[in-house]
């Protein structure tokens, strides 16, 4: 068996009961992090190496979803961004089934409330580009 470390966030989650709140504030804090470049938004891990990981792909994927699991998602923006930048714990990682060349990373962490949550990455092998792809809570 093989013990997972869980990084400890200081972000809580986005408060709120319906979607359009919990949206104006997590869209706030993307268009932060949007401003900082120029081309496609991205936030550096620790546990890469200082790689980029591109923000992109998660919104077309959230947009997948329906409306409550939509803003269930986004209510761990904040403290999965911090997860990205500080957390030097490994990930589970496995390849992806479905794509030849592709790595999935599952970095687990809680957030300061103590809700469980994890944040899956996409890195692709050839380019070594990392994609965020999905946030979720694991209880």
């Amino acid at each position: 068996m093989v013990l997972m470390r869980v990084y400890q966030a200081k972000a809580v989650t986005i408060s709120g009961t319906d979607f359009h709140e919990v949206w104006r504030i997590a869209s706030y804090f993307y268009q932060r992090i949007k401003k900082k470049s120029r081309r496609l938004p991205y936030v550096r891990s620790v546990y890469f190496k200082k790689d980029k990981i591109f923000l992109n792909i998660f919104w077309s994927h959230l947009f997948e979803k329906s409306w409550p699991d939509r803003m269930r998602r986004l209510k761990f923006l904040p403290a999965a961004i911090e997860l990205l930048e500080k957390s030097p714990f490994d990930p589970l990682t496995k390849e992806n089934p479905n794509e030849f060349g592709v790595l999935l990373h599952r970095f687990f962490g809680t957030t300061k409330n103590g809700i469980s949550f994890c944040v899956q990455i996409k890195a692709e092998k050839s380019s070594n580009k990392k994609y965020l792809i999905s946030i979720f809570p694991t209880d």
